[in-house]
């Protein structure tokens, strides 16, 4: 038989070899054995072992290779480490975005705090006593990102309104929207919201302080007293509520009033029994819309001016007002679904029962099924007279976006960033489509060119009236004429 080939190693090499057999993979045990047995014969100047120790070759790789793949991974990790950056620099732009996406909805990046931390943030930069410090401490106990969102809703809708002019007088006697009426309307539902967002501060500073998104709120950091804070709330509602009635009518002012006893009374408390509050918090959400049309309403109305006539006309005048609550109640779900889901831990440790951690599939669905209404209830405007046909066909790529994003949000349960990408389209949604529905007003590009280039008819209509009195006195003058021919 063709005798085994031996590896040679030098003495010095054997404590090194030694400690290389001991991590090797089991295969090689038997070789630390053969290493264990064999070192008393190591006196001379050379050592053989024999291959037949090995039972795999892959052992022997392990013995030889180790030290040598180690490093070179090694060095292959650090310049990874050192290129990385400036790979990603030479990427041409639409590459690096999509790496940045891809690396944000990875790493599920949460939500920014709100207005209201960060004006707190602010005003402690500020002395003691001065007004900007207390200016910015009570405009952050009205959360005016959400209010603003409440008054200019109140506002889209009160000027969405069909009537003949748009905040204009009219040499004719064509009823006309009022600036007056508007300028009542704004500041009660700003003051109406004001006073209801303060009141939920006043409810829940404990939960408050839990949630990295609230815990820097004024009532939790104690830059106001809760006597001032129930005094400004109190302040800001009879204010609001009084503006809306002497200013706009009393329906509207009854509209402004539920609104805070539902926000602050009911949805407020309900939110640490049940996730039905969120249906609640929607309903709030739907009701400025509503606000903003009955003024426009009062404005015109032929009869009593009572909420029945504004409300539930039986002409159907009054369903234009429905259809934007409706848009603004279904649209609170995917905003806020998003929204919550990132944040869903911190409900949770806070006590408030949402569906984004009671039931995270269910607050999906809820999600998806409120965005798929958005398409009816712009072609319902359309076809109630509110806007034109051309509104039901600009408003359907921001519905189709919302949509898609409601369908990731469903098919991901908020993983792999739909969270993000669903609360973001939700942003841009709202503001969208009450732009196009006040582009697309019903008759308003059409008034607008009357009012530019004249109208034809009142040409026609001068003719006609030409042409009748000259056929007048045309027949007037028939009799003398006959006498004359006569004669």
């Amino acid at each position: 038989m063709r005798p085994s080939p031996r590896l040679f190693l030098r003495p010095a090499e054997l404590p090194r070899l030694h400690l290389l057999a001991r991590d090797a993979p089991p295969c090689c045990r038997r070789f630390s054995s053969a290493i264990t047995f064999h070192a008393p014969r190591a006196a001379a100047n050379a050592f053989f072992i024999s291959n037949r120790l090995f039972e795999r070759s892959n052992c022997l790789e392990f013995l030889v290779l180790k030290p040598r793949n180690s490093s070179t991974s090694a060095a292959s990790t650090s310049s990874t480490e050192a290129h990385t950056p400036q790979t990603l620099a030479e990427l041409p732009p639409h590459r690096r975005r999509q790496a940045r996406k891809q690396a944000s909805a990875a790493a599920d990046v949460p939500m920014p705090p709100d207005a209201s931390s960060l004006l707190t943030t602010a005003a402690t930069a500020q002395p003691t006593n001065s007004f900007r410090r207390n200016f910015s401490i009570f405009l952050s106990l009205s959360k005016p990102r959400l209010t603003m969102l409440v008054t200019l809703t109140a506002m889209a809708s009160y000027a969405i309104y069909p009537v003949p002019e748009l905040l204009s007088s009219s040499a004719t006697e064509t009823p006309s929207l009022s600036p007056l009426t508007l300028l009542f309307l704004t500041t009660g539902t700003l003051l109406c919201s004001t006073s209801a967002n303060t009141f939920n501060m006043l409810y829940e500073p404990k939960t408050d302080a839990k949630m990295s998104r609230t815990r820097n709120r004024p009532l939790v950091r104690r830059l106001i007293s809760t006597r001032s804070a129930v005094l400004f709330a109190i302040m800001s509602g009879a204010t609001g509520v009084a503006a809306l009635y002497f200013g706009v009518n009393p329906t509207t002012s009854f509209l402004g009033l539920t609104n805070i006893v539902l926000y602050a009374g009911v949805y407020t408390p309900l939110k640490a029994v049940t996730a039905f509050n969120t249906w609640i918090g929607a309903v709030v959400g739907g009701i400025p819309p509503l606000m903003g049309w009955a003024a426009a309403a009062g404005e015109v109305a032929t009869k009593d001016g009572s909420w029945r006539e504004l409300l539930f006309a039986s002409d159907g005048s009054s369903i234009g007002g429905w259809l934007l609550g409706g848009l603004l109640f279904a649209w609170q779900f995917p905003h806020f679904m998003a929204l919550s889901w990132s944040i869903r831990e911190e409900y949770k440790a806070a006590g408030l029962r949402m569906l984004a951690w009671t039931n995270p599939a269910r607050n999906a669905r809820v999600a998806l099924r409120y965005s798929l209404v958005f398409i009816p209830l712009c072609v319902g405007l359309s076809a109630a007279g509110v806007t034109d046909w051309y509104f039901a066909l600009t408003s359907l790529p921001i519905n189709v976006w919302i949509i898609r994003e409601s369908i990731r949000f469903y098919k991901h349960e908020g993983h792999k960033g739909s969270a993000r990408g669903l609360f973001w389209a939700s942003v841009w949604h709202l503001p969208v489509v009450m732009i196009l529905a006040l582009v697309h007003k019903k008759d308003m590009w059409s008034r607008a060119w009357k009012s530019v280039f004249g109208s034809s008819e009142e040409g026609e209509w001068e003719d006609d009236d030409e042409q009748e009195e000259m056929a007048s006195m045309t027949v007037k003058d028939m009799p003398a004429q006959i006498s004359g021919a006569q004669r």
